[in-house]
């Protein structure tokens, strides 16, 4: 008997990657197939526009009411730390609730936290900063429930319908991400921020723009049916699924997924923002994250050829090289060109981190289905909404204090927020830049953006405590020194974005170090080889009800 083969239900074929098992399926693949795959990638183009257009808008939320970076990163990494929980949660009954159902509930989320979001201005006016803080830090964590709802499902849903290419399909379907960013990025580019490519238009209407793929893959979903998962369908019960966290493997494998989450989430949150400040044409920030973004979307689609050559763990070192030396020139350079340069390296690097590292998982621990899957997301997820979004925010507003403490302590003192922040309870408080009186001072000319606010809302009667208190701040206080601060802020500004980069590039140096222990490992145990479930047809139920998923799809196993 071949030793790679184990004919017991639910057992598993192993092979060289890039090989075929030689097994026939029992069923043939669902028609439908391509129509589930497409409704899949929808849902990750919705999640990639809500993602990138709010990054272009954190600068009209600052500048509106009045947050830190800090305040910012804590808002945005509620919308992850809600990702991660409900992929962890969702994981736990998707394979016997269906992947139908759990789309549906996700659809309505989605719909609810733009309602929500819409709601930020005039709860602003009614109740102020603190109240508006919580409303949108509960929006991001509900559009992230919906998100992570999607996640949980289309991973192993895509995995079931390709179970002989599950890397270079699962890249493919996570092209969908960068697409939302592509297309979330641009409208951001040309409608929002300090300077819009066209016009500036309010941040409600960019941040609405996810809900035309929403509409597009909630109807998908509501007519079409969905196959059982992989796992259930070749007999794999729950303890099974369970047992397969005992393996130190796939435990570093989580660790290592925590850290992805990090440095592609978190520092997505954030790179826009800081890219920047660092680049001469204008709205170059956003530009510069759709260029990335579509280094992504491209080269995600040429997953399998390269996986077929140097196997998933080949390319997830590569990958996290590139990653090491795009952050760290990042942090380092100065000209537009040489940027440019280093967020190539960076958009190499970041590509197929996520989705190789949900193949490996998928291909060497079959019987986890979705259990396994979802444990991976999410650990990405929360580690970038707990760690990363909050840390880098964290890490910019430290640096930049603290420079401009020393370059001009008076200066600091008029542009400090009021209050403090500690997102962590192990690193010291830092009173970072008000993101508020920063847009006034560095508007052109300065000032100007406050003044027009005022004016415009003294005509009508409607200027609130809080824009008669920016309004004396600005003309009593700051606007006579304006010339000198300017420049200093904006110094500090850069030094503070630029030193989070180099922090942040210690954690794809640690997983390449990470990925090259696993090399060598499997290496010296004959090779990386692909895991593939087979079930008789006994372990597959004859009849389903009437929830729309009424067949297996493309596992090893009879057609429902």
């Amino acid at each position: 008997m071949d030793p790679y083969q184990s004919p017991a239900a639910g057992g598993a074929i192993r092979t060289p990657h890039g090989t075929d098992s030689g097994s026939t399926l029992a069923g043939a693949p669902p028609r439908n197939r391509g129509q589930l795959l497409w409704a899949s990638f929808l849902a990750l183009v919705a999640a990639g526009i809500g993602f990138s257009v709010r990054a272009g808008i954190l600068g009209d939320w600052s500048g509106q009411f009045g947050f830190t970076m800090t305040e910012l990163g804590q808002i945005t990494g509620g919308g992850l730390i809600g990702f991660g929980m409900v992929i962890l949660l969702a994981s736990v009954f998707v394979d016997w609730i269906g992947y139908k159902a759990m789309m549906l509930i996700a659809f309505v989320l989605h719909l609810i936290s733009a309602l929500m979001t819409l709601a930020a201005t005039p709860v602003y006016a009614a109740a102020g900063e603190d109240a508006t803080y919580w409303l949108l830090f509960l929006a991001m964590f509900m559009f992230a429930i919906g998100n992570g709802l999607c996640e949980a499902v289309i991973n192993p849903l895509v995995a079931t319908l390709y179970p002989k290419q599950k890397t270079h399909y699962l890249n493919i379907l996570h092209a969908g991400w960068p697409a939302g960013l592509i297309v979330g990025g641009l409208f951001a580019a040309c409608f929002s921020g300090a300077s819009p490519m066209i016009q500036h238009l309010r941040w409600e209407i960019p941040m609405l723009l996810f809900l035309v793929p929403t509409l597009w893959y909630g109807i998908i979903v509501l007519k079409e049916r969905f196959p059982l998962s992989e796992a259930r369908a070749a007999g794999v019960s729950m303890g099974e699924m369970v047992i397969q966290f005992a393996s130190p493997i796939l435990l570093m494998l989580l660790v290592m997924h925590a850290m992805v989450g990090w440095v592609e989430l978190g520092t997505d949150s954030w790179i826009a923002n800081i890219t920047e400040t660092l680049v001469s044409f204008k709205g170059g920030g956003l530009i510069l994250f759709v260029y990335t973004s579509t280094i992504m979307f491209v080269l995600r689609f040429f997953a399998g050829p390269i996986v077929e050559r140097i196997n998933p763990l080949g390319l997830l070192c590569a990958s996290a090289a590139l990653g090491t030396v795009g952050l760290v020139l990042l942090g380092s350079v100065q000209t537009t060109f040489l940027v440019i340069v280093a967020v190539t390296v960076y958009g190499f690097g970041k590509t197929f981190l996520w989705p190789t590292m949900l193949g490996v998982v998928g291909e060497r621990f079959p019987k986890g289905g979705a259990l396994t899957m979802g444990a991976m997301g999410g650990i990405g997820m929360l580690s970038a909404g707990l760690l990363g979004a909050p840390a880098i925010g964290y890490e910019q507003d430290y640096f930049a204090s603290q420079r401009l403490r020393e370059l001009a302590p008076e200066t600091y003192q008029r542009y400090a927020n009021d209050a403090p922040n500690k997102p962590f309870p192990f690193v010291p408080p830092v009173q970072g830049l008000d993101g508020q009186k920063k847009k006034t001072l560095l508007a052109d000319p300065p000032g100007s953006s406050l003044l027009e606010e005022f004016e415009k809302k003294a005509e009508s009667a409607e200027v609130t405590p809080e824009l008669a208190g920016s309004y004396a701040w600005w003309t009593q206080q700051a606007a006579p020194l304006a010339a000198t601060d300017a420049p200093l802020v904006r110094q500090a500004d850069i030094y503070g974005g630029q030193m989070a980069l180099l922090c942040t590039a210690v954690i794809p140096a640690l997983l390449f170090v990470g990925y090259l222990g696993l090399v060598i490992y499997y290496r010296a145990r004959g090779g990386y080889r692909v895991e593939h479930l087979a079930a008789p047809r006994e372990h597959v139920d004859s009849d389903l009800d009437e929830s729309g998923e009424q067949y297996t799809g493309g596992v090893e196993a009879a057609v429902r």
